[in-house]
């Protein structure tokens, strides 16, 4: 059968299976005796299985149906969903996006996951029970059978025998810390300590690295090569503080063969059972089973939906040709002032009121739901709560705000930063937050909504807030302020100096992040998309982080000015107002001009000045002023005079003159000339 009609169909089907998987695997980690979510997890896989099986991609078949057993075991009460348990679930999700994507990019999905096939394998048949696990055969108790601990891959097979033919004996050592143990990473390194002195540590479990992040309850087990009897062995280790009990086991090489080899054996692979067809009539890939699901569930309302998915680029195209009828009909509003014919004035009216209409239908087209960003974080914040021993809460608020392709496209990366940020030094640990009076559990809420023209997108923590002797203090060191600024600021003010360059106040730069590393990159992104970024913050009470961006980035409204025999355009978006003012209004302050507006002393910035526009020096008695806003911020550009608003097609100025100071890019007039657009932004910074 000739799948091409359905590649596209699949990969998207296959990226929404896997993000519902993410989703309800997040929702049953909280509610792990809800046996609804686990099948409608098991639907998404059982429906990616099928469709995957259906296009020839055996790989993704294969795990999915791994998983799927899996799921299955807990629908039937023979497993009970721990941490443990999902984290392995997750890494075959993970792992799945990772050969769906390959497949759109043109591969062929294939990926080495032998590792997660097995321990999928060994969860489902009994052989490794989760850490947590309520099953009763699953409990731990001081005098266990030492069988079946450790197993080891074809290197460390040959490290065992290569020891046994120097005489050296292998142990296997269950290592038992206190219910109440503190520290039990630095327990776990006074142990490996001594095991390193007396010979070589081959193996452990849980890993080294789950060890020292203290992922593991009381017990872990480690293999020992050594030529020291196991008595002294034991003897040494019981006199480590908190270790309750030490058990060595002497393995023959005997014993390890057998059990590497039952470990090593293949995995039994089950045919589907169930039956997968394609609805050929409806481009549609649909794995078909009888499940407790309704006639009208949202399987079958999705065949019936009249909608049909277009390639971005062809988006792109259509948005490009509207941008050059855009300037078109520019330059015929133009013609039409100059000619005053009647007729043509209500051609370019209608023409103007048709291409209105349309631009609002295209820029809908390419709007996006912040949903298809926010989806990565509930994931991604899980996962660095573990890391980090901390408890934490994520509220995603509005994820159905619509905002341009463009934009979303760009806004990933930044908010990955921002709520690492939160994360790792906005929330405190649960000890902390308890002895402050507050919830354990941390809670940071990621919201998105529109006002006007723009979308804000706000991030938000109820941690320890922006320390402002710390920021002043490392600001000073670093001479971005004076000491006697530094007494001036307002705590707004101080806060936002986490955004300059290199900034840091962190004292141990994790892994995860430190508040201010990077968030120069953070601002300088937003703010090339024609945005900006606020912050407030209150110490001991938390954080908020307010990002303003644009709806779209290709069509925008400006004020156009004239300055000298140049035009400008200046972003209505940044505009408060327009004034004419007199000469004898301007005062001076600190070597800076400024105007007293409605009670508030805002500076002038002369664009003439600013872009070097050639003119002949004049003492005008009036000046024309446009009040602009970043923020809290405030500046007055003064030009010659305003020309009017105009709808314009925003154009990069290209690679070699991206550095250009204020100019964010270009536009084609009416008339057939240029106008640079200005960077508020920029001017006000």
């Amino acid at each position: 059968m000739d799948t091409n009609p359905y590649f596209e169909m699949f990969i998207e089907e296959s990226k929404e299976h896997l993000q519902a998987c993410n989703e309800h695997l997040l929702e049953l980690e909280k509610n792990p005796e809800n046996i609804a979510i686990v099948n409608e997890v098991f639907r998404s896989a059982h429906t990616l299985k099928g469709m995957s099986a259906t296009m020839g991609y055996e790989d993704i078949a294969n795990l999915t149906h791994k998983m799927e057993n899996i799921l299955d075991e807990i629908r039937n009460g023979r497993l009970h969903v721990t941490v443990e348990l999902l984290d392995v679930v997750f890494i075959a999700v993970d792992q799945l996006e990772e050969m769906v994507m390959d497949i759109a990019s043109g591969g062929k999905g294939n990926l080495d996951v032998t590792d997660t096939v097995q321990k999928l394998h060994k969860i489902e048949t009994g052989e490794e029970i989760p850490v947590a696990a309520t099953t009763v055969e699953s409990t731990v108790e001081s005098n266990i059978s030492q069988e079946n601990w450790l197993s080891y891959d074809d290197y460390e097979m040959t490290v065992i025998e290569q020891s046994v033919e120097q005489d050296f004996s292998t142990y296997e050592i269950s290592v038992k810390l206190r219910e109440d143990c503190l520290l039990k990473a630095a327990r776990v390194y006074m142990v490996f300590e001594l095991l390193e002195k007396m010979g070589d540590v081959i193996k452990s479990s849980p890993s080294v690295e789950k060890l020292e992040g203290e992922d593991f309850d009381e017990i872990f087990y480690v293999a020992l090569v050594t030529n020291e009897p196991s008595e002294d062995v034991q003897k040494k280790l019981m006199k480590v503080s908190e270790v309750t009990e030490v058990l060595v086991n002497s393995v023959t090489l005997e014993q390890h063969k057998k059990r590497n080899n039952i470990e090593g054996a293949k995995v039994e692979e089950t045919p589907f059972s169930e039956k997968t067809e394609v609805i050929e009539g409806s481009q549609e890939v649909v794995a078909v089973k009888t499940t407790e699901k309704s006639p009208t569930s949202k399987s079958n309302q999705v065949q019936s939906s009249k909608t049909i998915r277009v390639n971005i680029e062809r988006l792109d195209v259509l948005m490009n040709l509207f941008e050059e009828l855009v300037i078109d009909r520019g330059r015929l509003q133009s013609i039409s002032e100059e000619l005053h014919n009647s007729e043509l004035d209500e051609t370019v009216e209608r023409m103007s009121r048709i291409t209105g209409d349309l631009q609002n239908i295209i820029l809908n087209m390419r709007m996006v739901p912040v949903e298809t960003v926010f989806n990565r974080f509930p994931k991604m914040v899980r996962q660095l709560a573990r890391d980090l021993n901390k408890k934490i809460n994520l509220e995603v608020i509005g994820a159905e705000t619509e905002l341009d392709r463009t934009v979303i496209d760009e806004i990933g990366d930044p908010l990955v930063h921002l709520i690492r940020n939160s994360l790792d030094h906005g929330v405190e640990s649960p000890e902390i937050r308890l002895a402050k009076g507050k919830p354990e559990e941390g809670t940071v809420v990621l919201r998105a909504y529109h006002s006007g023209n723009h979308v804000f997108i706000e991030i938000e923590d109820d941690g320890a807030g922006i320390n402002r002797e710390k920021v002043l203090k490392k600001a000073i060191a670093k001479g971005i302020i004076s000491n006697e600024v530094a007494q001036t600021l307002s705590d707004k003010q101080v806060a936002e100096l986490i955004l300059s360059s290199g900034f840091s106040t962190a004292d141990v730069i994790s892994d995860v992040s430190g508040r201010g590393v990077g968030l120069d990159v953070v601002k300088t992104t937003i703010e090339s998309l024609g945005g900006f970024i606020d912050i407030s913050s209150t110490e001991g009470k938390g954080s908020l982080f307010s990002i303003q961006l644009p709806l779209t980035l290709s069509i925008i409204s400006v004020m156009l000015v004239e300055l000298g025999e140049e035009i400008y355009a200046i972003p209505l978006s940044s505009i408060i107002e327009t004034a004419i003012i007199r000469s004898s209004d301007i005062l001076n302050a600190h070597n800076q001009k400024v105007i007293d507006f409605r009670g508030k002393v805002v500076p002038l910035v002369f664009l003439e000045n600013v872009f070097d526009v050639p003119r002949e020096s004049t003492d005008d008695e009036f000046h024309s002023v446009v009040l602009v806003r970043k923020g809290d911020k405030m500046a007055g550009l003064v030009v010659d005079s305003f020309i009017g608003q105009q709808e314009i097609v925003l154009k990069s100025l290209g690679a070699y003159l991206s550095s250009v100071f204020a100019i964010s890019g270009a536009t084609i007039l009416g008339n057939g000339k240029v106008a640079l657009i200005v960077d508020c932004n920029a001017l006000i910074s």
